[in-house]
């Protein structure tokens, strides 16, 4: 099923138009979250939104939205009054700029979104807006109205479409000096610099995302499934950082260690596949659950069947339930 539509509306530069979507480009949904449960029933725990002085639940129709004035007051501001401040961007994406990407400082990157054209029409309109933002070589700054707030937006020729990043606005970004001031000013000595650069050296490839691994995904899984099985767990040592006292000499055991780095990592598997741990999880693009499906319940370590024990628990993504929906994250 795809994903829906976060923004519709236009894309506009000067009098080319054409209606566009603006999707999420990223999503969180893979990564294993929790249910709060009441420890005594083995209930979900459910929010009420209740009067901060009475405790009394109240009604979505009675709450509003207010504007703190002082510690008892505030002023009310409607849905209507909302929706009556009418920004342009509210429907319009209008492309007021274009700016070099390499000025735009990472601090004020937010989230990418997929700009795509919305129906059947406009592709040729839109097909020369992402043409000629492609031929300048630049971004072009817009602005689109988000969850009630208008954000800046960069949007970018990417293939076939369009990517647009949402900025921050400059009240929004700290001032790194209150953090870096701090800071000591210390000298390098260049026999230091030349052993660091080594291991930059040692340690340098090239940027592929595909390879990277998320540690603690893995290490969740693998507890998952092990308590599944009725597994007892295993106490992990915790790491812990060593303390330098010499520079120079952590620089020079740095280097050995990058030299020999692929070798342990080969070593190490060898030994893993030996002694048949718990293969990694396969990424499944997508998460399939029969309709009607049930929420999964875990049993506690100790109350699995005795082949569950025998049987070693292959660290796979566990089932999730279609009729739970999306599981919130333990507070």
């Amino acid at each position: 099923m795809a994903p829906r539509a976060n923004w519709k509306g236009f894309l506009r530069l000067s009098l080319v138009t054409c209606p566009v979507a603006l999707y999420p480009a990223t999503s969180d949904s893979d990564k294993i979250s929790f249910n709060q449960i009441n420890r005594a029933t083995g209930h979900r725990i459910k929010y009420l939104k209740v009067d901060a002085e009475t405790g009394d639940e109240v009604p979505a129709d009675e709450i509003m939205k207010g504007y703190k004035v002082d510690a008892d007051s505030y002023i009310e501001i409607t849905k209507d009054e909302l929706d009556n401040l009418a920004l342009e961007s509210t429907r319009t994406i209008e492309i007021d700029q274009f700016v070099p990407r390499a000025e735009i400082d990472d601090l004020y990157l937010v989230r990418p979104y997929y700009l795509v054209p919305d129906g059947k029409v406009g592709h040729d309109a839109y097909a020369v807006i992402r043409e000629t933002i492609r031929s300048m070589d630049k971004v072009a700054l817009a602005r689109v109205v988000l969850t009630n707030r208008e954000h800046v937006i960069a949007l970018e020729a990417r293939d076939n479409g369009l990517v647009g990043m949402l900025l921050r606005y400059p009240y929004e970004v700290r001032d790194a000096a209150d953090y870096f001031d701090d800071i000591q000013d210390v000298k390098i000595t260049k026999d230091m610099l030349d052993l660091a650069k080594h291991i930059v050296e040692q340690k340098s490839g090239h940027f592929q995302p595909d390879l990277f691994e998320d540690h603690y995904e893995t290490a969740l899984t693998e507890l998952i499934n092990t308590k599944m099985a009725g597994q007892s767990l295993k106490p992990q040592a915790r790491p812990r950082g060593d303390n330098v006292v010499d520079l120079m000499d952590a620089l020079r055991r740095s280097l050995g260690d990058a030299k020999s780095a692929p070798a342990a990592k080969k070593s190490a598997s060898s030994e893993t596949a030996e002694k048949s741990a718990p293969a990694k999880p396969a990424r499944a693009k997508k998460r399939k659950t029969a309709a009607g499906q049930k929420e999964m319940l875990l049993p506690i370590a100790g109350s699995g069947t005795g082949k569950a024990k025998e049987e070693p628990a292959k660290a796979t993504k566990p089932a999730r339930s279609a009729a739970g929906g999306k599981a919130r994250k333990a507070g």
